[in-house]
């Protein structure tokens, strides 16, 4: 089946940038249309961004829109979240999913996850 795996979290100060993959590995058996989520200690797990298959459907939420970016290369079945002018609010593990249609806003629409990457930024 297709597994999902995420990377290229870290720390970083307030201001800087950190780019994150989610590579999918496995048997394909239909296109999918992948989303970002993110969860605080304590907290929902919360919307970030979501990206049809082609990429012509992208959908950020209003707390990362103009900081983030979503985008996606099909042939090396890579989704990328680049994430500039981190906040220490954007602190959380992020996670990646992916759904047989799509994209969408709410987690439940997805079925398939990574196991997150941690991203911290300190002020």
């Amino acid at each position: 089946q297709v597994q999902l795996v995420e990377s290229g979290g870290g720390l970083v100060q307030a201001g800087g940038s950190l780019r994150l993959s989610c590579a999918a590995s496995g048997r394909t058996f239909s296109s999918y249309a992948k989303g970002w989520f993110r969860q605080a200690p304590g907290k929902e797990r919360e919307f970030v961004a979501a990206i049809s298959w082609s990429g012509g459907s992208i959908y950020y939420a209003d707390s990362v829109k103009g900081r983030f970016t979503i985008s996606r290369d099909n042939a090396k079945n890579t989704v990328y979240l680049q994430m500039n002018r981190l906040k220490p609010e954007d602190t959380a593990v992020y996670y990646c999913a992916a759904s047989f249609s799509g994209p969408f806003v709410v987690a439940e629409k997805y079925y398939y996850w990574g196991q997150g990457t941690q991203v911290t930024v300190s002020a």
